[in-house]
């Protein structure tokens, strides 16, 4: 995180790539509440597991997770990041769409299911798993 910073403090920072950096045992190491004004978030392909150490990220509206192994514990988001309006989990664990079933946000739910359901599956295969063609 320390480079991503580029000589700023962590409550100046409105965004963060993180991208190829490497979890510690899959979680977010270093990333906490003194981020303040952060809006964007980039966290892809950092063996990332579990959102469970995620700080509160108040002002957080985009929130890039792919090419993780999170399958789960999403929840978190609701409480943690209430003003997220983009979240990418393309290629994580998730097998079941439930999994991204966010139910703090009663407001926002049909639009998201309407959504989720243009969406085949998120890791590429059908519910037989079968691969899809693109």
């Amino acid at each position: 995180i320390g480079m991503g910073l580029w000589l700023r403090a962590p409550e100046e920072v409105t965004e963060l790539v993180l991208d190829n950096c490497l979890c510690v045992n899959g979680e977010i190491e270093g990333l906490n509440d003194t981020f303040k004004e952060l809006e964007f978030l980039s966290m892809a392909n950092v063996e990332l597991s579990s959102l469970a150490q995620l700080p509160s990220l108040n002002k957080l509206r985009k929130l890039e997770f792919s090419d993780n192994i999170i399958s789960g514990g999403l929840e978190v988001l609701a409480e943690k990041c209430p003003n997220l309006t983009y979240l990418n989990l393309s290629r994580n664990k998730i097998k079941d769409l439930s999994t991204v079933e966010i139910t703090n946000l009663e407001d926002y739910r049909e639009s998201i299911f309407e959504l989720l359901q243009q969406i085949t599956y998120l890791d590429g295969f059908d519910q037989e798993e079968n691969e899809e063609s693109t």
